[in-house]
């Protein structure tokens, strides 16, 4: 049987950042899903903190070059690679100096977020899409992790429909309770306003006079992950019975559940 071509985007991941349960279920979902059936693709940030010497990232030239606009300015976009430890799997690193320079991930040392970090987010779903397009490798399923991929679900579905290399694929958003997720309503329509999206597109983040990035991801989603024990699985946004949702797992039955709800959501119908 042919493989299923699997994109993992997502904000962090062992080994290269650690201390989260991001990085700890997404580090170990790879190597599992490649050995059942799966070819994968991986991109993530390319943070200040991801060590380039230990981890022998390199600049991939062909990939790289990219301009992505982010209400109106251009940022260069450098893509990088490593091999993922005790795999034959390869990790893309989105890369910018203006957004992933600094040594720190979405906050400065003394634990206030950045400003910026809706047009990191910005910046870097659009960049995870434009690479995917560069690599014109058309994935089955894509799979965000984190609110840093929360726009890709609403970009696929919107901007990019009449896309032909996505035309085909489910989107899975990776539910965390982690900070940050909450934005400025104001900022947020302004950075995630790509492609003439307009503020009635971007209602479904739209939480009151806040932004729910995990609320707009999994509107747009077409099945969702609890990967966080002590994320609240009875909100509101969860509760369409149309959607598709994995129930958050202990370590000994996380990858083979994550496969199983991963064939059923193959066996559904992409939405048009």
């Amino acid at each position: 049987m042919e493989k299923k071509r699997l994109l993992i985007v997502t904000q962090e991941m062992e080994p290269y950042t650690e201390g989260n349960d991001i990085s700890a279920l997404v580090g170990k979902l790879p190597k599992y899903l490649q050995d059942n059936g799966y070819e994968l693709r991986i991109l993530m940030p390319r943070y200040g903190v991801v060590n380039e010497r230990r981890h022998r990232l390199h600049e991939v030239v062909r990939l790289s070059g990219m301009n992505i606009i982010v209400d109106d300015d251009d940022y260069p976009l450098i893509i990088k690679v490593a091999s993922l430890p005790g795999s034959r799997l390869q990790v893309y690193f989105l890369d910018n100096e203006d957004f992933f320079k600094r040594k720190f991930v979405f906050e400065d040392g003394d634990g206030t977020a950045f400003d910026d970090n809706p047009d990191r987010a910005a910046f870097f779903c659009k960049g995870a899409i434009e690479t995917v397009k560069k690599f014109g490798w058309a994935p089955d399923v894509v799979m965000c992790h984190g609110w840093m991929t929360s726009l890709i679900p609403l970009y696929l579905r919107t901007a990019y429909k009449t896309e032909p290399i996505f035309s085909s694929a489910q989107i899975v958003y990776g539910l965390f309770d982690t900070p940050h997720e909450q934005q400025s309503a104001e900022r947020f329509v302004q950075k995630a306003a790509i492609n003439n999206l307009t503020k009635d597109d971007l209602s479904a983040y739209l939480d009151g006079d806040k932004v729910s990035m995990h609320k707009g991801a999994s509107f747009y989603a077409d099945g969702v992950m609890i990967g966080s024990e002590s994320f609240d699985a009875n909100v509101e946004y969860l509760k369409p019975e149309e959607k598709l949702l994995m129930p958050w797992k202990p370590d000994h039955e996380l990858l083979p559940t994550t496969s199983a709800f991963l064939r059923d959501l193959l066996e559904a119908e992409v939405p048009q």
